[in-house]
């Protein structure tokens, strides 16, 4: 045997006894460090081998979302629905083979019905354009279904506003704010924005923390923001306002929001000036006054006996006092961070909300006047397809378009440990977000949602995804036989 293999031999022999000693000193320190701490009876009933369930329970997240969870049972949103928009995102082939995964037995399920003399493709039409505040001194008028609901800049990282907003312009759709402010980077791609006043006022708050109509006009003078939404309350969180950790307030989303940087950033769970439906129409007066433009406001629905006297107000006060828009956030909806027992038990679903809403703003009248924004995990065209047929004439999305630019739903949003740098401010995982290339994708997505509900419409045999009714479609009910969605709701209120 030659020197060098015996040397060799000598080497590893000692650097497994080294590495072998350190694992025996590594194990001893964990078992005095177990059965000496107090606060986990596990780990002191179990030493060293107790530490194994805490590894396994936070990896059954990983193993269920790759492993073992079907096609159309994980949640918040299965791999069914987010494969659709990653393979829409990147201009692949969306088409399947073989038949469905989704049950058509299972209560909820909702189908369209087909005519039997479809829309010729050179019959069909483009979704036409809606005109929202007609009584406004800058109306808005847009032609585009689906669009980019609000994320702030802070929940997410500069590169993923970047690309949200260059995508937004590709897409020729608008895109929200959110309640952090007005940055340059959602002004950089050229997009049509919605400014969202949050309850903290962030971006048009003066020192005191109330609204200032100074910054107001600031924010109005920019071309590029279309409306104002007035935020009332979110899905994931009714009744609470913004959460973001004080890791993401840095010295620029301080600035922005004029608050201090590193320090939580909450907002007050509602606006303290608005207090009754009256309150509600003489902010937006205000506010729609002061810039010129539509106003509107954002709220989830549960009681809802205040709408009632909000909408006998407006036929009071004159249908020009009228919001110019309602946006229905749904009960599941997603944000980075929010308490468990809201997130899960406050608030109505959207096929609750929706038409609810819908048909109080047709026993007063008001149907023409308010525009219905609707909200809350519609991120494939059949569900885009569905709120529209409800009633609502615009659906916007935030967590379709973070999955556009290759968000892997790891739930890590709150952590600041975002692996594909959407909603983390640390720069080595912010450098795999290409914006140029995630900008295509978000704008792939949003044209491929307006194709995906017209071909739905044309099957109906309608010329538009807009002419989609509540007669087209029906909801499997609990004995297994489907209903028309307008009997379903003809006298829901």
């Amino acid at each position: 045997m030659s020197n060098f293999v015996i040397f060799s031999i000598d080497v590893f022999a000692s650097l497994f006894i080294v590495v072998f000693g350190c694992l025996v000193l590594l194990v001893i320190y964990f078992y005095i460090s177990d059965v000496t701490q107090s606060k986990q009876a596990i780990r002191r009933n179990y030493p060293v081998i107790g530490r194994f369930r805490y590894f396994f329970e936070r990896q059954g997240e990983f193993f269920r979302q790759y492993f073992f969870a079907m096609d159309r049972e994980e949640m918040p949103f299965n791999r069914a629905d987010r494969s659709w928009v990653y393979k829409a995102a990147k201009n692949v082939d969306r088409t399947t083979a073989f038949g469905s995964t989704q049950s058509l037995e299972v209560t909820g399920t909702v189908m369209f019905m087909n005519c039997a003399f479809p829309t010729l493709d050179e019959e069909a039409l483009e979704p036409s354009a809606v005109t929202l505040g007609p009584y406004c001194a800058n109306p808005y008028m847009t032609k585009s279904l689906f669009n980019i609901s609000g994320m702030s800049f802070g929940a997410l990282s500069k590169p993923a506003v970047r690309a949200l907003s260059r995508g937004a312009k590709l897409a020729g759709c608008w895109m929200n704010t959110g309640e952090g402010g007005l940055s340059p980077y959602h002004l950089e791609g050229g997009a049509d924005i919605v400014f969202q006043i949050g309850t903290a006022k962030y971006g048009v708050r003066d020192e005191q923390g109330k609204l200032s109509h100074e910054k107001l006009k600031k924010i109005a003078a920019h071309e590029q923001v279309k409306m104002f939404e007035i935020k009332m309350s979110q899905g994931a969180k009714p009744g609470k306002g913004g959460m973001l950790p004080g890791k993401k307030v840095t010295a620029e989303i301080a600035a922005i929001r004029g608050i201090p940087e590193g320090h939580d950033s909450i907002s007050p769970n509602g606006h303290p000036e608005v207090k009754k439906p009256a309150d509600l129409l003489d902010m937006i007066a205000s506010v729609r006054e002061t810039t010129g433009k539509p106003t509107g406001f954002k709220a989830v629905i549960g009681a809802y006996a205040w709408l009632e006297t909000l909408f006998a107000e407006i036929n009071h006060r004159g249908i020009e006092s009228a919001p110019d828009f309602i946006t229905i956030d749904s009960a599941d909806g997603g944000t980075g961070a929010a308490p468990q027992p809201l997130m899960d038990s406050v608030g109505l679903p959207l096929r609750e909300s929706l038409p609810l809403v819908v048909n109080m703003l047709e026993k007063h009248g008001l149907r023409e006047r308010i525009k219905v924004i609707a909200s809350g995990k519609l991120i494939v065209p059949s569900k885009v397809a569905w709120a529209l047929a409800l009633g609502a004439d615009f659906v916007v999305s935030a967590r379709g378009h973070m999955f556009a630019l290759g968000c892997i739903q790891a739930l890590q949003c709150n952590k600041d440990t975002c692996p594909t740098g959407i909603t983390t401010h640390n720069e080595r995982l912010q450098r795999g977000l290409d914006v140029n290339d995630k900008a295509q994708r978000v704008a792939n997505y949003n044209k491929y949602i307006h194709y995906g509900a017209g071909l739905i419409a044309h099957s109906c045999g309608v010329f538009s995804a807009r002419e989609l009714g509540r007669q087209h479609v029906r909801v499997v009910q609990e004995n297994g036989l489907s209903e028309p969605l307008d009997k379903m709701y003809e006298n829901y209120q």
